[in-house]
């Protein structure tokens, strides 16, 4: 049986209709829209909420009247889902971004480039919805409306939710932090090569220099075992 937790189907439409028609907190929205506390607090003041039509949970079969007095009742109470929406699975492909949308796409681009310079161009484009040739152009500031673009966090854009945006950062980290101990180990792989070499060569030298050491110790007791018979056949 799946423990996946239902949201709404549309989260932030939803989440908007409840800050404006309920007195709920925001943590309590946020929890049930399955959105970031910020996303809420940015609807609550005008800053994304005008961008959205609400849409009513109620009305949706989501939720009851009687579980929303239950959650305005108590602040610590989490709303149950009544309903949960179908599950549609999305096919590969670009991320699709509402045409009202579309024009904040390189603020939020801009924003990622400027305090996330690990994410790729590629986890960019599957976030935001757009090509590694927009990006490229953003970057290099060669983009035909680059004097009319803000770095602006693409969350309070709606272009993506905050736990995308945060399990993006924390991949790109983690593998940035995999490289660095990577060119670590191989850094100390190196220097034990090296060290391990100059071991092998001290080793070599000090046994050809032990090797010839005793030939000439044989060659001199030859000489003198020599000198001797010489020495018995003369007497």
């Amino acid at each position: 049986m799946s423990t996946q937790i239902a949201y709404p189907l549309m989260p932030h439409a939803t989440a908007s209709w409840l800050v404006d028609s309920t007195a709920l907190s925001f943590e309590q929205i946020a929890a049930f829209c399955g959105l970031h506390i910020l996303e809420v607090q940015a609807m609550a003041d005008d800053l994304a909420g005008s961008k959205y039509t609400g849409r009513d949970p109620v009305h949706a079969g989501e939720l009851t009247q009687a579980e929303i007095d239950r959650g305005q009742a108590n602040a610590n109470y989490r709303l149950r889902m009544q309903k949960a929406p179908i599950s549609v699975s999305r096919t590969k492909g670009p991320r699709y971004t509402p045409v009202s949308k579309r024009q904040d796409k390189p603020d939020g681009i801009a924003w990622i480039l400027r305090n996330h310079s690990d994410i790729s161009d590629a986890q960019i484009g599957k976030l935001i919805g757009t090509t590694r040739t927009t990006i490229a152009a953003i970057r290099d500031r060669s983009h035909w409306n680059i004097s009319n673009i803000n770095a602006k966090d693409p969350v309070t854009l709606g272009l993506c939710s905050q736990r995308e945006l945060d399990a993006l950062v924390a991949k790109a980290a983690k593998k940035a932090g995999t490289a660095e101990d990577e060119a670590a180990s191989n850094l100390r792989l190196g220097n034990d090569r090296d060290a391990l070499i100059e071991e092998l060569r001290a080793e070599r030298e000090v046994n050809t220099r032990a090797a010839a050491e005793a030939a000439q110790e044989s060659e001199a007791a030859a000489w003198l075992l020599a000198r001797k018979a010489e020495g018995l056949s003369d007497s």
